[in-house]
């Protein structure tokens, strides 16, 4: 009797302390991270299955603009071979290699709309019409995407260092802290734009 009386002061003692501690409130914002990945990769997904659309399209009116035509296939190769698990998040090393590869994909982009500018015929095709408008809608949806991600990710790293959490993650979890999606470098230099009057 004495033995059950100090099990069940034990449990009422002990019990706020656990459901205080954070535990699953860590591994629910862990899983908010990893959906938010999981939807900014499908954004992502989505814009590399819109290029080779957009590619056979310009190509059937620019044939001679092989050099840019190549470099956005190659750029989609290479941002698709780039896989990032979510058990990666958390290495800063392998987020950046990700990151470029798809900085690389959206320079190659850009320099393809400046092709598509020197052929008014194509800018009238309604197939093209149709493909530009999907590709701006889905770098919207990328970066809102890209925005839910870094939310969620600050969410779980304040959860996973604050006071209980912390300890309870370093005792029990070993929850590591996962990295921002962050801007390209590239995203930092003012374009240069030519109009053809140089000499």
């Amino acid at each position: 009797m004495k033995q059950r009386l100090c099990l069940l002061l034990l449990g009422i003692f002990i019990l706020p302390v656990f459901s205080g501690c954070g535990y699953n409130t860590m591994q629910q914002n862990e899983e908010e991270v990893f959906a938010a990945w999981g939807n900014l990769e499908a954004a992502l997904q989505r814009r590399a299955d819109l290029i080779p659309n957009l590619v056979e399209t310009v190509k059937a009116f620019a044939s001679h603009e092989r050099e840019t035509l190549e470099a956005v296939v190659e750029a989609r190769a290479k941002a698709t071979s780039v896989q990032l698990s979510p058990d990666a998040l958390s290495n800063p090393q392998a987020l950046a290699n990700f990151q470029a590869a798809q900085g690389e994909l959206g320079s190659a982009l850009a320099r393809l709309m400046v092709v598509v500018e020197r052929y008014p015929d194509l800018k009238a095709n309604q197939n093209f019409l149709a493909l530009q408008h999907q590709l701006e809608g889905t770098e919207n949806r990328i970066n809102v995407a890209r925005q839910r991600y870094n939310e969620a990710v600050k969410f779980f790293n304040f959860s996973i260092r604050k006071f209980p959490n912390s300890l309870t993650n370093s005792l029990l979890l070993d929850l590591e802290r996962k990295e921002f999606f962050t801007a390209d470098e590239s995203a930092q230099k003012v374009p240069q734009v030519d109009f053809g009057t140089k000499d």
